[in-house]
């Protein structure tokens, strides 16, 4: 977060609740000025309810993305919600894009969004951590919700939590599903949710999903999020623990997430 309030954000909004969640957040914290960047079949169309102004673009177009914020007078934005996987693979680069993918020796999450970030640094838009203003939303340490771990279970969260170190250092996924000592899902490009389901059904039931940072996380982007889907997949998959790294984790519509996780049973837990 930069030192002064600020007056105007921009947002890039990816899929879910995070956007409006975030453009919510911002404005309770005195942003007069918001605007988003959405995409089209990515973006929830509600997000014009939350924003002054809105910009739909295909996934690619970062020409238009760089000039409506430049004509929008925008200085700092926040990326918020994810791109599926499906529309990555049809991503129809506009030629700004093509000169930045060009340059990209790999082209993982990291690497794209930081020339993303760099190419916004061009038209003097900062790009701030993914948690601005919603600090109050980052898992601390200790039982967050549900009944208090096993000692087994905390054996499988120390082992689940260094193979997810692992696979989020070859940048592979940043979650497993672990359960006695054996590693059921381990998450890569389908996503999250996709793993869990994995990881549910062989488990049967009582999986440990554990979820962390990459080494070195740049928080502008990619941050670990769990919400309250991720807690209703968690609980259709009978999942028994869900522990995530703390100071780093966003709980997205907190209260909510300890509630759902709570009445399903399930623990959410931060090392």
């Amino acid at each position: 977060m930069t030192q002064a309030p600020l007056q105007t954000l921009g947002i890039i909004a990816g899929n879910g609740v995070y956007p409006r969640i975030l453009a919510d957040a911002a404005r309770k914290a005195g942003v007069t000025k918001i605007v988003a960047a959405a995409f089209t079949n990515e973006t929830d169309p509600m997000i014009s309810e939350d924003v002054d102004v809105v910009e739909w673009l295909r996934v690619g177009q970062l020409g238009r993305l760089l000039k409506f914020f430049r004509d929008q007078n925008i200085h700092h934005a926040v990326m918020a919600g994810q791109i599926a996987p499906k529309n990555l693979f049809d991503l129809r680069p506009d030629w700004r894009a093509l000169l930045v993918l060009a340059k990209l020796k790999q082209r993982n999450a990291e690497s794209i969004f930081g020339a993303i970030a760099g190419e916004l640094a061009k038209v003097e838009v900062e790009l701030l951590p993914a948690t601005s203003f919603l600090e109050d939303s980052i898992a601390q340490s200790g039982l967050i919700a549900g009944p208090k771990l096993s000692r087994r279970e905390e054996e499988d969260v120390d082992f689940g939590w260094g193979m997810a170190k692992e696979i989020a250092r070859l940048d592979i996924g940043q979650t497993v599903l672990v359960k006695k000592g054996t590693v059921l899902a381990a998450e890569a490009f389908e996503g999250t949710n996709d793993a869990i389901k994995r990881g549910g059904a062989l488990a049967r039931e009582a999986a440990i999903m554990v979820k962390v940072a990459k080494p070195n996380q740049d928080m502008r982007f990619d941050v670990p999020v769990v919400g309250v889907e991720t807690i209703k997949v968690a609980a259709e998959a009978k999942l028994r623990v869900i522990a995530v790294e703390a100071g780093k984790t966003l709980l997205l519509q907190k209260n909510a997430v300890i509630e759902a996780a709570t009445r399903s049973g399930i623990s959410i837990f931060a090392k």
